[in-house]
């Protein structure tokens, strides 16, 4: 068995690495981030000092926005069978601009499609606008998360109409994001994935071909299909946790809706709080429509007193006071943050998820 090479987490060295497991004349890689907390996470997840499990084209690791990072195993043939569906979903082979760091999947499957594609990915620079300007392609395409296209909508409106499709993914779109988007005539598509699935596999609420979604009893989503992972790095036990008969357990709730997938949350956001259960992305939404709020995320604490204490944390003006009174107009009034912390912006990982553990570990 061969070692995992360890390459430079920029488009370049990241390209290079990928063009080789695609044609079969390079091994194994797991890119590293150029940060030295990242690249810590990759040395701990991937672990490059033990041999590389067969079939394996690239670690990936996760964002451990909840918890421990875990080595991803992505696979040639995962690889390619995302990138190609994704093209068949887009309308075609096109030219891709890469706006996000290659070393987390949407960045890497960025380049991987434009290998595929046999084009040449265009880099963000210091402009959005001038990077789009740089695509000659006959159909040009990003992918971003969407506190980057709330942005561009602001700054590069008419860079962003000059796409064919804009893929959104790496976490949730708020519907005022949506309308907002919808009305300023740019095509963007919301889609669903992760790491362990190659990315997104959902594109606006349809699996990609060669994907079937199901729900288990507990709403849990289940994927199965040609773009999953191989398992977990050097975690065995883990992998058969999650990959069951082909199945992936993911930790997402859903819902079908008309036909269409619709996430409802993670199987975790149901808390006992004061031997009450409270769903916090449904607190998360309420707070959401707050003319005041321009952001939140709601959380589960470890409390002495509650078992759970329910916290939410905004970016806007209501005081606590104000949140709990705006939650339970609509929601039982025990569903109502205990806490309410105010914040100038959400804190966010490199990937775009808003980075939970830095919030829960600021309030204990």
């Amino acid at each position: 068995m061969s070692r995992l090479r360890l390459v430079p987490g920029t488009p370049d060295g990241v390209l290079a690495a990928l063009a080789g497991v695609l044609d079969g004349s390079g091994t194994a890689f797991a890119p590293v981030p150029e940060d030295a907390v990242g690249a810590a996470r990759v040395q701990q997840a991937a672990r490059p000092d033990e041999p590389v499990e067969d079939g394996t084209a690239v670690v990936l690791t996760t964002s451990g926005s909840s918890g421990e990072p875990k080595g991803v195993l992505l696979s040639r043939d995962a690889l390619v069978a995302s990138a190609t569906a994704t093209h068949e979903r887009l309308g075609g082979p096109g030219q891709w601009l890469l706006p996000m760091k290659p070393y987390f999947v949407g960045g890497l499957q960025i380049l991987t499609r434009s290998l595929v594609a046999g084009t040449t990915p265009v880099l963000l620079g210091d402009s959005f606008t001038e990077a789009a300007r740089q695509l000659t392609g006959v159909r040009r395409y990003t992918a971003m998360v969407p506190t980057q296209l709330a942005r561009y909508l602001e700054t590069d409106l008419q860079a962003l109409r000059s796409f064919d499709a804009i893929v959104i993914g790496g976490a949730s779109t708020p519907e005022p994001l949506k309308q907002r988007t919808a009305e300023a005539g740019v095509t963007a598509i919301p889609a669903y994935g992760m790491t362990e699935t190659g990315s997104g596999c959902v594109y606006a609420g349809v699996p990609l071909d060669g994907t079937a979604i199901d729900l288990g009893a507990d709403q849990r989503i289940l994927i199965k299909g040609s773009t999953l992972f191989s398992g977990y790095r050097l975690r065995p036990e883990l992998t058969a946790e999650v990959l069951r008969d082909g199945w992936f357990r993911t930790q997402d709730r859903g819902e079908l809706v008309d036909g269409r997938l619709r996430v409802i949350g993670r199987v975790d956001d149901v808390v006992i709080s004061g031997g009450v259960n409270v769903t916090l992305t449904t607190v998360q939404a309420r707070l959401l429509e707050h003319p005041r709020v321009n952001d939140a995320v709601v959380l589960g604490v470890p409390d002495a007193e509650w078992g759970t204490r329910v916290v939410a944390f905004v970016v806007g003006e209501p005081t606590r006071d104000e949140a709990r009174d705006w939650v339970s107009q609509t929601l039982p009034r025990t569903w109502a943050p205990q806490d309410v912390v105010q914040l100038q912006a959400l804190p966010m990982l490199a990937s775009g998820k808003v980075d939970r553990q830095r919030l829960r570990e600021g309030v204990r």
